[in-house]
């Protein structure tokens, strides 16, 4: 199989070109102009991915296009427009690729959204794929308006869609709220976490990730479906500084702070995203994705953080 990478330098699509799970595949992968890439590798580059990228080059001869390439989330983002930013890459770039894709017989298109879609934080029902998408930050607006681009295409074409929507993502070489937990753990200091303990939320390790998308660009069944994914297990804060100082073979120290002054704290700073993330619960339901596939994680939680750790000691 030919296959299309977007996204080829960053977090996920480093380890999908590293990964066992595609050596019965070309990839042909997508770097910026500057970006580092390897040599040896079937290389593509773009300036921008926007509306006027020209795709057809690298479209050639192409059976799957995975794309990852994504203006990603920020949490204080500081464009003066940033919803006509996000849309620029996430809807334009994406609508326009699948286009041409499309013009060029790519059988099918994987695209990798966000879990933010769906929305920011679940109450007693985790997130289902048939949910109505509810996102609410520009960086979820943009992905869903593309996820509804790609639907139609997929409705006027021969070409297959098939939409991912991950959590947090997690594994060796991630960067963000993950990675500066993990240097705090790992140093010994204390951590206020100790009565965060209600709250469940899910994440997916980045090889039940790139088990999940390997999937997708062959089981029949995936054609025009949207999948939710995790590791299926769901993890409150204090769980999750528990296992991340249990793969970095350090002693848990947690002391207690009740969640309703992080709330309090939140509403004063004007930090409330930052606190729900800490204290609220967002959890997927992957029973679609495990029946529709007949696919299941293949890595623990434990072996995950082990794996994403593993270079941290």
């Amino acid at each position: 199989m030919e296959v299309l990478l977007t996204g080829a330098s960053g977090f996920l699509g480093k380890h999908i070109l590293a990964s066992t799970e595609f050596t019965d595949s070309s990839i042909r992968a997508v770097y910026r102009f500057g970006s580092k890439s390897e040599e040896h590798l079937n290389r593509y580059f773009v300036d921008n991915i926007d509306a006027h990228t020209n795709w057809l080059p690298a479209l050639k001869n192409i059976d799957c296009v995975i794309h990852c390439a994504a203006r990603v989330h920020v949490m204080s983002d500081t464009k003066s427009d940033p919803l006509n930013a996000y849309r620029q890459v996430n809807t334009e770039g994406t609508v326009n690729l699948a286009e041409q894709a499309m013009r060029c017989g790519v059988k099918r298109f994987i695209f990798i959204s966000t879990i933010k879609v769906n929305g920011e934080e679940t109450g007693v029902t985790p997130y289902k794929a048939s949910d109505i998408a509810n996102p609410s930050d520009p960086y979820g607006i943009s992905k869903y308006e593309a996820e509804q681009a790609l639907l139609e295409l997929a409705r006027r074409s021969t070409m297959e869609v098939v939409i991912i929507r991950p959590p947090l993502i997690y594994g060796p070489g991630v960067k963000a709220n993950f990675a500066a937990l993990a240097k705090i753990v790992n140093k010994g200091f204390p951590l206020p976490f100790g009565s965060v303990i209600k709250n469940k939320r899910s994440m997916v390790g980045i090889t039940n990730l790139v088990s999940l998308i390997k999937e997708c660009t062959t089981n029949k069944k995936a054609a025009n479906q949207v999948f939710l994914v995790s590791d299926e297990v769901d993890l409150s804060t204090a769980d999750f500084v528990t296992n991340i100082a249990r793969a970095l073979e350090k002693k848990t120290r947690l002391f207690p702070v009740p969640p309703w002054l992080f709330k309090l704290l939140g509403v004063i700073t004007g930090k409330g995203q930052v606190v729900s993330r800490i204290c609220g619960s967002l959890q997927v339901d992957i029973e679609h994705t495990k029946q529709t596939l007949d696919w299941k994680p293949v890595q623990s939680v434990e072996e995950g953080f082990k794996e994403a750790l593993s270079k941290f000691k």
